[in-house]
């Protein structure tokens, strides 16, 4: 019986260099080194690519496409929750792509922050654009669809059910369907760390503490000091930008994340 090795990609697709952060916080991510691991200990054994991502850089999502689409083994990827923005251009990678009944896939333009004046706008478009291109080969080699097709889809950020990418090609079968729906030819919502609070734990020393050490409250509050701080002026400008007509509402950046910070 041929055995099979299952990868979950879970969580934000991150940089090799932020997942020790992660690992660290005890939050699901998955970087391009971390697939690569598991590869290499399936050694060419079948895999089965579990899924379920908002989606994260689009460069760490290449990468692992690539190790996925150039290992030897057969590769199965399923959507079990969802597979949105970089994690769905992982989907595409497998030799065999499935989903759940219940699963979603979404596709839209990749996103930049970019500053500076109009020469620097201007050349961040090109770079998006042709960031787009990139990402769209991953599709039309799956769906068979143009790349005006697809560009289009991207642009308008195209969700689709699990009988929607069947139809449009992303899959080849709904999982779990009594006669197994095939195809008879083929957010985000991620949760990402604040850039500043993973700058925070590369300065502040403290990922160089043992498991065995016990990081303290005032570590803690030392090292998210700024980025506490930067938060209040935040909420502080929010507040004043209120109309005062109409009824206060929450802040749009009081996140589980920023109350996290703000209570510490």
């Amino acid at each position: 019986m041929t055995m099979v090795k299952k990868i979950e990609i879970k969580g934000p697709i991150i940089s090799n260099d932020e997942q020790e952060i992660y690992d660290w916080f005890g939050m699901e991510a998955t970087s391009p080194n971390k697939v690569k691991q598991l590869l290499n200990e399936a050694n060419g054994e079948d895999v089965l690519v579990d899924i379920s991502s908002g989606g994260g850089y689009v460069d760490s999502g290449s990468q692992i496409y690539t190790e996925l689409k150039r290992y030897t083994g057969h590769v199965t990827t399923e959507v079990s929750g969802l597979a949105g923005s970089a994690a769905s251009v992982i989907l595409m990678s497998g030799n065999t792509i499935r989903i759940s009944p219940t699963g979603q896939i979404m596709i839209h333009n990749a996103s930049m922050d970019a500053q500076g004046d109009h020469r620097d706008m201007e050349h961040a478009s090109e770079v998006l654009k042709v960031i787009n291109k990139s990402i769209v080969n991953a599709y039309t080699i799956k769906t068979g669809k143009s790349e005006e097709e697809l560009l289009d889809m991207m642009a308008k950020e195209t969700w689709l059910s699990a009988k929607d990418a069947l139809e449009h090609g992303f899959v080849d079968e709904i999982m779990f369907m009594e006669d197994s729906l095939k195809a008879t030819a083929s957010t985000g919502i991620t949760t990402m760390l604040p850039q500043q609070v993973i700058n925070n734990l590369r300065n502040s020393g403290i990922m160089n503490k043992t498991k065995q050490e016990v990081v303290s409250k005032e570590d803690i509050k030392a090292m998210f000091a700024e980025f506490k701080n930067e938060m209040l002026n935040e909420l502080k400008v929010n507040k004043l930008e209120e109309p005062k007509e109409e009824p206060k509402t929450e802040p749009k950046n009081n996140s589980s994340v920023v109350s996290l910070f703000l209570n510490l």
